[in-house]
């Protein structure tokens, strides 16, 4: 074997978002944690209707997911994908979520779903066990942030990706960027450029936080940021690839309230709909976050019980002069944290509404490091990124530059933005 599976039960990790959801409540909630559950489980047994964006990726999870019985049965329709437009009804999805909503999440890690799941893992040949569930624990690790000007970036800390945003934002911040027009091929040039950095240094030492041998303080340090910003020319692109993986599918939420309190949340299934893996009877479609693992001897991301894989999932906080300013999210794998970089310039250097921000186009620093640009780059820009050493690719599908949604804390409300590229809306209420 050369690279961890995508598919099937030795690409699961323990889930972890019940146990989210339900320190998040109880830490912040002001409803009762079950009342929380009410509209998904109608949905869930009720019906909703499939949506354009999401039916064509449902489509293809036809053909890749063919060989996994349970899922077939619990996403397909006689053996084919629900079309757009469709009524779809998940009820063993709403029977689960009811057994969490009653148990406060235990059912989920201790009880009868647990046991279902270990039980289907068992019988696949799986490693996961009882104890593995029962000893899971959320942890609370604050954050970790660098600045932007008047603003400071925070991110979650390893295992996740988002010192890749801090890095690149932080050489950005040292070349000035603001000195160079929004959408120029100069300000594209260094955006790319400081997250090639970013790319290069995350790929060797971001893993569970307990086994990374640099920090993230070191590598948010100023003087190496300030060295990291020196080697960067403006006229000539270092085109070094990376040898991260990527892949969809993600959710991203955020809400924001009249006592100013913000959340950011993000989850994800990671490979479109995971790991194929669904427990029978559960509607438990479980994630392939165990890809995120690699398998060279001695780095500090190789596979390993008890072990945290690297994450590209990264909720985006915001905070101006001790207060919260904006919490956003952009989602899509490794452009999350590309994602994260061009919406910061994009609000806080160069002035635009998250919405602006959100429906602009974008650049995705692909993992062979050749450049994808959206349709609609001034051919000059083009021609002249080209110049400088960048391999441009032009037909990249849409979901390759991800999904924004953003709200921006104002001195009166709030402004919401909402990515086309994605199902999502901004709502107020």
């Amino acid at each position: 074997m050369t690279q961890m599976p995508r598919m099937g039960w030795d690409a699961v990790t323990v889930p972890g978002a019940v146990s989210a959801w339900v320190e998040l409540s109880s830490r912040f909630g002001k409803l009762p944690f079950e009342q929380l559950f009410e509209d998904a489980i109608h949905y869930a047994s009720s019906g909703f209707h499939v949506g354009p964006k999401s039916g064509v990726y449902w489509k293809k999870a036809e053909h890749r997911f063919r060989g996994y019985e349970a899922f077939i049965n619990t996403f397909m329709v006689d053996g084919l994908a629900p079309r757009i437009g469709d009524l779809i009804y998940f009820p063993d999805h709403a029977s689960t979520l009811r057994k969490i909503a009653d148990s406060q999440g235990r059912a989920f890690y201790h009880g009868e779903l647990a046991e279902a799941m270990v039980a289907d893992s068992q019988k696949h040949d799986g490693v996961l066990i009882m104890d593995d569930l029962a000893n899971h624990q959320c942890d609370w690790t604050g954050t970790i942030d660098t600045a932007l000007y008047d603003v400071n970036l925070h991110e979650v800390p390893p295992n996740g990706q988002g010192l890749m945003a801090l890095i690149g934002l932080g050489i950005l911040n040292r070349i000035d960027i603001a000195n160079h027009a929004l959408d120029s091929a100069d300000s594209i040039h260094l955006q790319i450029e400081a997250t090639r950095v970013a790319y290069a240094y995350i790929e060797r030492h971001l893993a569970d936080i307990e086994y990374m041998t640099v920090t993230s303080k070191d590598l948010l340090e100023e003087k190496f940021l300030q060295e990291r910003a020196d080697e960067i020319s403006l006229d000539r692109a270092n085109p070094r690839p990376t040898a991260l993986g990527a892949s969809p599918d993600t959710v991203y939420l955020t809400t924001a309230d009249e006592s100013g309190m913000m959340v950011s949340m993000i989850q994800s299934n990671y490979n479109g709909f995971g790991s194929g893996i669904v427990v029978p009877g559960t509607g438990i479609s479980l994630q392939n976050r165990g890809a995120g693992f690699v398998l060279e001897e001695g780095h500090p991301n190789q596979v390993g019980g008890g072990k945290r894989p690297y994450h590209t999932i990264i909720p985006g906080f915001v905070m101006q002069d001790g207060k919260a300013k904006m919490s956003f999210g952009v989602m899509g794998a490794h452009m999350q944290a590309q994602g994260h970089i061009q919406m910061m310039l994009r609000v806080f250097v160069y002035g635009q509404n998250p919405q602006a921000a959100s429906d602009a186009l974008r650049w995705h620093l692909q993992e062979d490091g050749k450049v994808a640009l959206e349709k609609g780059f001034d051919p000059q820009v083009i021609k002249e990124l080209e110049r400088r050493g960048h391999v441009i690719k032009l037909d990249r599908a849409e979901l390759v530059f991800g999904g924004a949604q953003l709200i921006y804390a104002l001195d009166d409300g709030y402004c919401g933005g909402s990515d086309h590229r994605k199902e999502g809306l901004v709502a107020g209420f």
